[in-house]
């Protein structure tokens, strides 16, 4: 009886929530996802053609993104090495944490479905903002690259993130503290 009331409490089924997800997430993708790499290629090849797309769009011209019909992960500005995107940078770890935060956080369901996916599809937006910008990077000033791709983007990326988690937590949940 006493384990039934501790389960009413909002914070403790949001941390078991939460923790049941990460849990469930690593699984799927440690056992199944990545060994079988499908989903990360898929991310991948579709930011490496957005960013080849936004790279030329604003005036450049860009290396080869596929070699005789394979994807090469790599887009850069002709003449430059490009920049090479590996499966931590996909964004589907990312699009996973948003997804069990906003799942396992009290709201409406009807909220939720179109929340989930309005913010995967900014942050694959912003993912592609921040490949682009890297590979302009690579192309201007190559010494600040690694700088850029451990720290700068990563805090930006990591602030949208948790700015749609405030959105979700303080006007979309309907959840009154």
């Amino acid at each position: 009886m006493k384990f039934i009331s501790i389960l009413k409490n909002k914070l403790v089924r949001f941390i078991l929530t939460s923790f049941f997800l990460f849990i469930s997430w690593f699984f799927l993708y440690d056992l199944w996802l990545h060994p079988a790499g499908s989903a990360d290629n898929f991310i991948i090849n579709i930011i490496v053609h957005n960013s080849d797309w936004l790279l030329s769009a604003i005036g450049y011209a860009t290396i080869p993104t596929d070699i005789l019909g394979a994807s090469i992960r790599t887009v850069g500005i002709d003449g430059s090495h490009g920049v090479w995107i590996g499966d931590p940078c996909n964004g589907l770890s990312l699009f996973a944490l948003f997804t069990g935060f906003v799942l396992a956080y009290p709201g409406p369901m009807k909220s939720k479905v179109w929340f989930i996916p309005f913010g995967i599809f900014t942050i694959h937006i912003l993912n592609v903002i921040r490949v682009t910008a890297l590979a302009m990077i690579q192309n201007f000033s190559p010494d600040y690259l690694d700088f850029n791709h451990t720290y700068t983007f990563t805090i930006v990326v990591y602030s949208y993130v948790f700015y749609l988690w405030f959105i979700w937590s303080n006007k979309l949940s309907d959840v009154k503290t």
